[in-house]
């Protein structure tokens, strides 16, 4: 049962990762309105970033944020983009990922710098009340 959980959630995982990549390629299409092309550069930066908030290899964990944050973020862009660019965007995705899985080294830093500026917070607050005091 649990061997059925962790798989049936790596494979969502997956199709949120095409699902993405889809997004991405929205993001860049010309009739896409710019606001959706904002929140989906921001979902899609994340979702293929090689860093992640929970790493993957953590079992159920690691794949909370790819099955929780990601879908609500892509389910609010989906609605934003047109259908038929929404559509053709879907299939290159299946193309791309039949190829490879792309990786954003630009989103895995910024993600690095948010977690290097969270544990410089938490040093400060350790310092200040347990150190300082």
């Amino acid at each position: 049962m649990a061997m059925s959980l962790l798989s049936n959630l790596q494979q969502r995982a997956r199709d949120l990762k095409t699902e993405t990549i889809a997004l991405y390629l929205a993001a860049r299409h010309p009739d896409t309105p710019w606001y959706a092309k904002l929140l989906v550069a921001a979902i899609a930066a994340y979702a293929l970033s090689p860093i992640d908030l929970i790493p993957d290899f953590i079992p159920v964990l690691g794949y909370l944020d790819d099955i929780i944050l990601i879908p609500l973020g892509i389910a609010l862009a989906v609605r934003m983009i047109p259908h038929p660019i929404l559509e053709e965007c879907r299939a290159r995705a299946q193309d791309i990922t039949a190829r490879g899985r792309p990786v954003s080294r630009i989103a895995g830093a910024v993600i690095v710098v948010l977690w290097i500026a969270l544990g410089a917070l938490c040093a400060a607050w350790v310092y200040a009340v347990w150190i300082a005091s």
